[in-house]
């Protein structure tokens, strides 16, 4: 009889959940492969999979073992495809947007006040106090990216607090905005799930105070670790390899489930600060060293950066939110102080799947939070995503107001026709990326919601190179010399349409080619000058790309990530 193996806070064994899930994803028609793994060291495992037919869906697992990682891995997978989170980013075409529903059966759509007033509906008035306090973040700014359809109104979807069973419906473009994939989980059962979303959300939340405040966290002794012989045996492993190890109780004196593991590197003096969460002491460790080096062999532990002094830009959003992408943002010195802010505490707060739940809704409740949830069972495995107003934001609230994802809607469709705008209709475009004051260098397929294909013109357009290109379809020469330096100074284009920029700019100046032509024609070569003349004629205009339109044609990596929508069963 083969054996099979359980962990402490799964509520079944490794071979049936990942049995379970593989056959689940064969079913609904996704090919997952496993594409890499790394075993560093002892009792640290990681793989990373994706779906056969779209790349673009992919996850990363960790644990103690080959099966642990793997099931970790699966369990991301199914996460993400319930919840949709696979394309969060993305638009979802008119095929997905105009259907009955865009993301699931049960939501709903509300329209925005005749003066841009968020719907009464939506929300409650703390969670209104929360999202908008000043009352200035106009309702259309709700409107989710995904769907972009401003005369629907706004998606929201219902989440049930837990305090009181209550519904309160969240619009989409808030969940998208400020709390990504924080709180999503997958599981075998639903308190196992729903532990793993909590633990999630309170390791982002300890993490980010102790980082930002530049709080030093007490050493685990020696003897604790030893209680543990596999972890003991990895953390071993790592410093035999030459690395400096800390081990640290994060529970700020025993309030929350949350361990640190921090590595040292003496060869570029690199600190990398790794943060795990659940209510049992062990399993906390064990996820803090696993993320260590999830995806991550020995070799490839260099290049974080040194610790910091400069509080203030380590407890900026910026590096906060490279902490939760990586965890490869700055730590502060006083972080890696000899004497700790808080003591040892030697704690274990549950053994149970039932208990560890009740243990974190109490302490999230206690803390004066309240907890929303929204389960999805359509796919087979349950899964959830549990949102913490005021704790599990990921991003600033203020992001609602100043970077909302959302605000490419309104100009996507002009985007996918550009080539096929005319003049007054470019210089319309020109004028409103103008007012909406986005920066240069930002994506234009990231901020209309493309997946670009590599290697095409959108794969690297940004809204600075845009704008040169509208300045040039309507002979902006001003603009076209400030579109051109900015081109200049950003390496991060195409060589070949950077030098095509160049040559109208030594164009511009020469007053023509007349004259100089042979010296062009070394410089640059002739195919470019003649590119760089017709555009400047207006003869030929963004660079002969032909136009996607709304239907995303000729985009296969978005059209791929459409299909796979396209099999999940609602």
């Amino acid at each position: 009889m083969q054996t099979e193996h359980y962990i402490a806070g799964k509520d079944a064994s490794l071979e049936s959940s990942i049995a379970t899930m593989q056959g689940k994803l064969a079913a609904l028609g996704f090919h997952v492969e496993e594409r890499s793994w790394l075993n560093p060291v002892d009792g640290i495992w990681s793989v990373h999979v994706r779906d056969r037919d779209c790349p673009l869906l992919f996850t990363n697992g960790k644990g103690a073992s080959r099966l642990a990682a793997l099931a970790s891995a699966l369990g991301e997978f199914f996460e993400r495809l319930s919840c949709n989170y696979f394309w969060t980013h993305y638009y979802l075409g008119d095929q997905f947007a105009r259907r009955g529903f865009a993301h699931y059966p049960r939501e709903q759509w509300f329209q925005p006040g005749a003066n841009g007033e968020w719907p009464e509906q939506l929300l409650t008035p703390e969670l209104h106090q929360l999202y908008n306090p000043e009352g200035t973040i106009d309702a259309q700014s709700l409107v989710d990216l995904n769907s972009g359809d401003a005369e629907r109104g706004i998606c929201a979807l219902p989440y049930v607090r837990s305090r009181d069973g209550a519904s309160v419906w969240f619009p989409v473009n808030i969940i998208g905005n400020l709390y990504v994939s924080n709180g999503m989980s997958a599981g075998n059962t639903q308190d196992e799930a729903r532990t793993q979303a909590l633990s999630e959300i309170f390791e982002r939340h300890v993490k980010f105070r102790i980082i930002s405040e530049g709080l030093c966290l007490p050493d685990v002794p020696e003897q604790v670790i030893a209680r543990y012989p596999r972890i003991a045996a990895g953390i071993r492993a790592l410093r035999e390899a030459g690395f400096g190890i800390l081990v640290k109780d994060a529970s700020l004196g025993g309030e929350y489930p949350v361990m640190n593991v921090t590595l040292l590197h003496p060869g570029d003096q690199g600190c990398f600060a790794s943060f795990g969460a659940h209510p049992r002491f062990e399993i906390a460790l064990e996820r803090a060293l696993t993320e260590l080096l999830q995806g991550r062999g020995l070799d490839a532990l260099g290049g974080f950066p040194a610790p910091g002094f400069d509080l203030d830009e380590i407890a900026a959003s910026p590096n906060l939110e490279i902490h939760f992408v990586d965890s490869s943002g700055i730590v502060s010195w006083n972080f890696l102080g000899d004497t700790p802010d808080f003591e040892f505490c030697d704690w274990n707060f549950s053994t149970t799947t039932a208990d560890d739940y009740r243990w974190l809704v109490d302490r999230v409740h206690r803390a004066g939070h309240d907890i929303y949830i929204a389960d999805f069972t359509h796919l087979g495995v349950y899964a959830c995503r549990i949102l913490v107003p005021g704790m599990s934001e990921i991003y600033p609230l203020d992001d609602l107001e100043w970077e909302n994802n959302s605000v490419g809607n309104a100009i996507r469709e002009a985007i996918l026709h550009l080539p096929q705008l005319d003049d007054d209709e470019c210089a319309d475009l020109l004028e409103t990326l103008n007012e909406l004051d986005l920066p240069d260098q930002r994506s234009v397929a990231e901020l209309i919601g493309l997946a670009a294909d590599a290697g095409s013109f959108w794969s690297d357009l940004r809204v600075g190179e845009l704008k040169t290109l509208l300045a040039l379809a309507i002979g902006d020469e001003a603009a076209i010399r400030e579109g051109c330096e900015w081109v200049r100074h950003f390496e991060q284009i195409d060589a070949g349409r950077r030098s095509v920029y160049r040559c109208i700019e030594t164009l511009l100046d020469l007053g023509g080619a007349d004259g100089h032509r042979g010296a062009l024609g070394h410089l640059y070569g002739d195919a470019i000058v003649a590119s760089a003349e017709a555009m400047l004629r207006q003869e030929q205009r963004f660079f002969g790309i032909a136009a996607p339109g709304m239907d995303l044609k000729g985009c296969d990596t978005h059209r791929r990530l459409l299909a796979a929508y396209d099999k999940l069963p609602r």
